[in-house]
């Protein structure tokens, strides 16, 4: 069976009430009390029960202290200097005084309640020190000098509780700016690793499909005059679809990846498949020329694999648009970067056929030539450099062709990729 708490603690306004009922009573209660079998100046009864009402008027207002704590503490104010003013009998009659003093600075808005409580506490210490200026016995004035600091310290009392408030609502507003944050921050790095796998899959699938284009093309070419190299075009459409879609488990596993066996599913590709790279760019036509300096230290995994697919979409974009050309491929790590550079000698004018495979297709022509403005896949590898804190420039070079130079620091200081 569910228990439930049930709160005893009454509504603000009731507890305003009850404490404004309190300190009537304890105002006119203690002030009797205090004067019986002595001789006042003037009694509570006198001018029509002036004193009844001032103590009563001055523990009322409390009620509504904290909805209008100015108007409360002007009225108590008042009420207290025309009580001592016209010689009434002295006692508890400060309570509800002292009670607004607090409230006006706890609920204030900080440096103008101040400064009016400061000029109420003046302006009531003059009053009551004129007041009492011919009191007896002169040892009574020693009362006159308490309501005066316990006016003080209820103004300070009630900026120290203000300034705890406005402390402690800062530091819940800055833990909710923080969480905030963190969420932000959360959902920017979701989106980040989320265009990161995009950028993957479509350089894994752009180089795929562009080899496969230039095979398939061979293979319809030569089927049937030539079957044994239709068979070997035929294999290297296989390998490289059975490649990519190894790849493409490895990237999209990433996405359901829930802590456990990897299932198969290997490391992203780096410098070391270059080598690989270079021959299956071969077999769709180009002529690949890798010149490689060996490294003086390990490159870090996120450098490696973006030169690899820097590598990787700069020869599709060469089998996309240029067709069967010479390629290099220059790789050359220093002590603080990366540097690549992927150069093609452009469109030959007249298709120049292997030896061995006399019957390749020239390329499809595009519009202007691909040689006068970069490939699609420009743009998604100078994204990959920025990342990294590298930079890239692609373009035409003279005597036609293009290039593709990237640099590529060794200690990235842009995102992971």
């Amino acid at each position: 069976m569910e228990h439930r708490v049930v709160s005893l603690r009454l509504p603000v306004p009731a507890q305003d009430v009850l404490l404004a009922l309190f300190i009537t009573v304890m105002q006119v209660q203690g002030t009797m009390v205090r004067n019986v079998g002595e001789v006042v100046q003037r009694p509570l009864t006198d001018l029509g029960n002036l004193g009844y009402v001032l103590l009563i008027v001055s523990g009322v207002v409390i009620a509504v202290r904290r909805r209008w704590p100015v108007p409360v503490f002007v009225a108590a104010a008042l009420a207290s200097l025309v009580y001592y003013t016209l010689d009434f009998p002295d006692g508890p009659g400060w309570l509800g005084l002292f009670v607004a003093l607090y409230t006006l600075a706890a609920y204030g808005d900080g440096r103008r309640s101040l400064v009016i409580a400061g000029v109420g506490t003046t302006v009531l210490a003059i009053g009551w020190l004129i007041a009492a200026d011919d009191i007896e016995p002169r040892a009574a004035i020693g009362w006159v000098f308490f309501r005066i600091g316990a006016s003080v310290m209820s103004a300070a009392l009630g900026e120290s509780v203000r300034s705890r408030q406005v402390i402690a609502a800062e530091a819940q507003e800055r833990a909710e700016l923080a969480e905030r944050t963190r969420e932000e921050e959360a959902r920017a790095r979701v989106d980040a690793e989320r265009l990161r796998i995009a950028r993957e899959v479509h350089d894994t699938v752009a180089h795929a499909i562009a080899i496969i284009n230039v095979q398939s093309g061979v293979t319809a070419h030569v089927l049937d005059k030539r079957p044994e190299v239709a068979r070997e075009a035929l294999r290297a459409i296989e390998q490289t679809s059975s490649r990519a879609l190894r790849e493409m488990r490895a990237i999209l596993g990433v996405l359901r990846d829930d802590g456990g066996d990897d299932d198969g599913r290997g490391p992203y590709p780096g410098l070391g498949q270059i080598d690989e790279l270079a021959a299956k760019a071969r077999k769709a036509g180009l002529d690949i020329k890798l010149e490689e300096t060996s490294p003086v230290a390990p490159l870090p995994s996120a450098v490696g694999s973006a030169a690899y697919r820097i590598v990787q979409e700069s020869i599709t974009n060469v089998v996309r648009h240029v067709g069967p050309t010479r390629v290099t491929v220059a790789l050359n790590p220093g002590i603080e970067a990366l540097e690549i550079r992927v150069t093609d000698e452009g469109r030959r004018t007249a298709p120049v056929h292997d030896s061995a495979d006399p019957y390749l297709p020239a390329p499809h022509p595009i519009s202007g030539g691909s040689s006068a403005k970069p490939g699609c896949g420009i743009v998604g590898m100078r994204e990959r450099c920025q990342l990294l804190g590298g930079e890239l420039d692609a373009g035409p070079i003279s005597g036609g062709g293009f290039e593709v130079r990237a640099r590529l620091p060794l200690a990235p200081t842009g995102s992971r990729l």
